[in-house]
């Protein structure tokens, strides 16, 4: 009897399983609905002030740069000849020079020495001492960047904590003013750059770090490697993401560089820490030269994404 009953209830629950699955009522429509109404009103807010603030901005900026104007009196056509001036006058290619000159400064520096002392930190990340090395060096993250530029000013001064420094050790012979100097003005500037920008780099690559699964060290150690081994073989391609962060930030910190230097140096001594930040600025509002500022500007935008986008795709790899 037993199996009289399955078969005789196999073929409907076979027909039953054949059925395509029942519509959502309109219940669940408008529960849907309400949703999707619920995260278009959250994100809609956002999107005016990204749309107002920066897309508006950036298509008046194109727009500007095709014309030769003083931002007073009538606009005249110009083209695209804002543009040609930015390569055949050495005095506007001068500053994207000087921007891609502080990328080493500005990124592969404090990236470098971020991930050296971060492999060092986590070796005692438990103690005070680690907690003191993190605190001393993220201090300068927090620090604003006019109070870093002053401050650095004053150190490489003539008679500054540096030159005294020098003159202490016998080395007087190379003292000079650092920041006014033609040959040492710009790796002044980048020494400050990397000073404020080690303790990000820092944090994110301690955070990495920290992610990474102890039994990778424990089999690299089985196998016989060192500490030097463990960090190219283990640490150094488990960090892609924080290091594409790091490199991401830092490089568009160096393009667009311009309060550590306007403290610092104004541009000088002559042009040989002007960048392209700075050089907008002065056409702008004293040069009134509001097409040439704003060709620069869509310059400088287009730039950092050449170097960015490439960038981040050489650090990430592929997606998989």
């Amino acid at each position: 009897m037993s199996d009289l009953t399955i078969s005789r209830l196999t073929p409907e629950a076979d027909a039953r399983a054949e059925l395509p699955p029942a519509r959502p009522g309109r219940r669940g429509t408008w529960a849907r609905r309400r949703r999707s109404a619920a995260a278009l009103a959250l994100v809609l807010p956002a999107a005016f002030f990204y749309v107002a603030f920066v897309l508006r901005p950036i298509l008046f900026t194109v727009q500007y740069s095709l014309y030769d104007w003083n931002g007073v009196t009538e606009a005249t056509w110009v083209g695209t000849e804002n543009y040609a001036r930015l390569f055949s006058d050495p005095e506007m290619f001068g500053p994207i020079l000087n921007a891609l000159q502080l990328i080493v400064y500005f990124s592969f520096v404090p990236v470098t020495l971020g991930l050296v002392a971060a492999a060092i930190i986590r070796k005692f990340a438990t103690s005070r001492l680690a907690i003191v090395g993190r605190t001393v060096l993220f201090l300068p993250q927090v620090i604003p960047l006019v109070a870093a530029g002053i401050m650095w000013t004053w150190i490489m001064a003539t008679d500054g904590v540096l030159n005294q420094f020098l003159r202490f050790i016998g080395l007087g012979s190379i003292t000079r003013a650092w920041l006014g100097d033609f040959d040492t003005a710009l790796p002044g500037v980048g020494v400050i750059g990397a000073w404020v920008s080690l303790g990000l780099c820092l944090v994110l690559l301690l955070a990495g770090m920290s992610k990474i699964d102890p039994a990778l060290y424990e089999a690299a150690r089985l196998d016989g490697a060192g500490p030097i081994r463990e960090f190219w073989s283990v640490t150094l391609p488990s960090l892609r993401q924080e290091l594409a962060v790091c490199l991401t930030v830092t490089v568009i910190s160096a393009l667009a560089s311009f309060d550590i230097i306007y403290i610092s140096t104004q541009g000088g001594p002559g042009n040989s820490t002007l960048v392209p930040g700075l050089e907008i600025y002065y056409l702008a509002f004293f040069q009134r030269e509001v097409g040439q500022a704003s060709a620069l500007a869509v310059a400088l935008m287009v730039l950092v994404l050449i170097v960015v986008i490439p960038l981040q795709r050489l650090i990430r790899g592929r997606e998989q």
